[in-house]
């Protein structure tokens, strides 16, 4: 059973994103929903037992998620609670990690990185299942040729994340995903 987790929003110009937090660190970090509105998760906890640890990784949430929104590469980052998930994925998270902003790479090159070079398409279903997008930046992954591959946040947000980092794609790439 999943241990109760704290969830704090981060109001920012994009909407109000939720953090989750374990005992261990930021364990996800959910986009804003498309109506404006947060739903705590069953989950939550009363904001009276909040830590002053978690109220400090908070901090560091929210300073890193705005600079990355807004295309600036954070000094400093909360710890990841990564409990549950495989190696492999811890792997690739971390490999996504080491991408400054404006770079990419492909699902193949995050293969070669982490000593994998077949595991192409295991490399795309870790980066789906990034609990912490934005922070852990999958925007970043692209498929072969440098196309723009799916998101699990939708594609308008790859597209704005990495328009914010200087990489443009043409509105003729971004018009045939559409159909």
């Amino acid at each position: 059973m999943k241990s109760l987790l704290v969830e704090l929003p981060i109001a920012t110009r994009d909407g109000i994103f939720l953090a989750h937090y374990s005992p261990k660190g930021l364990a996800e970090l959910d986009f804003p929903h498309r109506d404006g509105l947060i739903s705590p998760s069953k989950r939550a906890v009363n904001s009276k037992q909040i830590s002053l640890q978690i109220l400090r990784w908070h901090r560091l949430t929210t300073d890193a998620l705005k600079k990355v929104l807004a295309g600036i590469k954070p000094k400093e980052f909360p710890p990841f609670d990564w409990t549950g998930k495989t190696e492999f994925q811890k792997s690739v998270w971390n490999a996504m990690r080491k991408l400054s902003p404006g770079k990419t790479k492909s699902y193949g090159e995050i293969a070669e990185a982490i000593g994998h070079p077949r595991a192409v398409r295991a490399v795309g279903s870790a980066c789906g299942a990034n609990p912490i997008p934005v922070l852990i930046p999958c925007h970043r992954i692209l498929a072969a040729n440098k196309k723009i591959g799916g998101f699990g946040s939708g594609l308008d947000w790859k597209y704005n994340l990495l328009a914010r980092e200087g990489i443009h794609f043409q509105s003729s790439q971004k018009s045939s995903l559409a159909n």
